[in-house]
């Protein structure tokens, strides 16, 4: 029997600091989040980070917390109900940290009688430190414990036609209902070291913010960039948003690295001093609302904003659960299921 994993990225148990120390601990010793090596993330994460940055996260855990739990939990257990009910095999859900681990999803499928599991990350982009980490972490999980499981990838979703109708649309109804000067698209941000190790082609990426524009390169299917900057291409283009009044920019930057830019913070501060004063900001690179929408862009952005003279910042809600997004996914899951009846009839 065929069953669906759905994967987002965790949270901690609560907004106490030793929960969050402890959800902090697990992600950033991840080697595909702090790409290091091991010694060195030690030193940087628990000589250092654990011991300064708990405090202060648990606070802004605490600004954005919800009555029922962590709000990025409590919707990604919406969006899962929602799937499963479009659906009439097996839909889990898990996380890569935190308490509702990846291995408490598949053995929740597995004793449903699932032989073959579809794992989809919910994130629209792929890259190293979210979709990979996934990938390599249920490899290891089947290898040790599920040997005789069938896993199936899903690749990044941010491209499919139906999820881009989909978020224009979630876009395009708050937009009638606010008077705007630029529109921001903000994503999450990651060291430009993660894109050349994912450069397939060794080399072609130039982190020039051109090549991601080109057509057909085999790097794109593994580019984050490439695909953050296609989100908004394709949901201005579905918009019809006229050039200049909206672009892309990179957020929740960690260290003294390069990470991609340009910044989301410094773009909101530019662009108050400039003289922008409504603002409109979207995170496409999230599918459920969390601490990186809730505080670091609805709070910590718009009080930037206004501090350098904005008046008026308006954040748009992730997908989170509506019903066209569950739909997106199951869509998905039903174009897997259509490969195998279309090869039974060959």
């Amino acid at each position: 029997m065929k069953g669906v994993l759905l994967v987002n990225l965790g949270s901690p148990d609560s907004t106490k600091p030793k929960d969050v120390k402890k959800y902090l601990d697990e992600f950033l010793m991840d080697p595909r989040v702090i790409d290091v090596p091991r010694w060195a993330r030690i030193l940087l994460v628990r000589g250092i980070v654990l011991n300064t940055r708990p405090k202060k996260a648990a606070a802004a855990y605490a600004k954005i917390w919800w009555d029922e739990g962590s709000p990025l939990i409590v919707l990604s257990e919406r969006l899962q109900k929602k799937v499963q009910s479009k659906l009439n095999i097996p839909v889990g859900l898990a996380m890569r940290y935190g308490a509702m681990t990846l291995k408490k999803g598949l053995q929740a499928l597995v004793d449903q009688g699932c032989t073959e599991i579809k794992t989809i990350p919910l994130y629209p982009q792929f890259a190293m430190a979210t979709t990979e980490t996934i990938d390599v972490r249920i490899d290891e999980l089947v290898t040790e414990y599920f040997p005789t499981l069938k896993i199936t990838r899903t690749a990044s979703f941010g491209k499919r036609q139906d999820y881009i109708k989909v978020l224009s649309e979630s876009i395009g109804e708050k937009l009638k209902e606010l008077e705007y000067e630029h529109l921001l698209f903000s994503y999450h941000g990651i060291p430009e070291r993660h894109i050349r190790k994912s450069d397939v082609t060794n080399g072609n990426c130039k982190m020039d913010g051109k090549c991601c524009f080109k057509k057909g390169s085999e790097q794109h299917e593994f580019c984050y960039r490439h695909q953050c900057e296609m989100v908004t291409v394709n949901v201005a283009k579905f918009l019809g948003l006229k050039n200049g009044t909206y672009s892309t920019t990179f957020q929740s930057r960690l260290g003294f690295d390069p990470w991609l830019q340009p910044y989301t913070d410094r773009t909101i501060e530019r662009m108050g001093k400039a003289g922008v004063k409504k603002m409109v900001v979207v995170t496409p690179a999230f599918v459920s609302d969390c601490l990186e929408t809730l505080e670091e862009i609805a709070m910590e952005g718009e009080e930037i904003f206004h501090e350098v003279g904005g008046e008026e910042f308006s954040v748009i809600p992730c997908l989170n659960d509506r019903d066209d997004f569950a739909q997106v996914l199951a869509n998905i899951v039903e174009e897997w299921r259509m490969v195998d009846v279309e090869t039974a009839i060959a």
